[in-house]
């Protein structure tokens, strides 16, 4: 995994709290809990987008689309 280094402003409060983590060995270093926190952050708001995309169907719409093949004649259909 190819990584680039970053500076990042933390509150004095935010890091005392990252460096127990630390301390307490959850974590290797400060770079690997903001790394697993952002990640972390990333696919939830990815998540969230995707939510927000399936509350925009429209649910009749979907469930047309997708019982449209049942009207033929299901001993045609192959077996498996």
């Amino acid at each position: 995994m190819e990584t680039s280094k970053v500076a990042i402003t933390l509150e004095k409060k935010t890091l005392k709290r990252l460096d127990c983590l630390v301390k307490k060995r959850l974590f290797p270093n400060r770079s690997r809990a903001i790394q697993e926190a952002v990640e972390e952050k990333l696919e939830r708001l990815e998540k969230s987008r995707l939510t927000q995309e399936c509350a925009n169907l429209d649910p009749w719409f979907e469930k047309a689309m997708a019982e449209e093949g049942l009207t033929e004649d299901v001993s045609q259909w192959p077996e498996y």
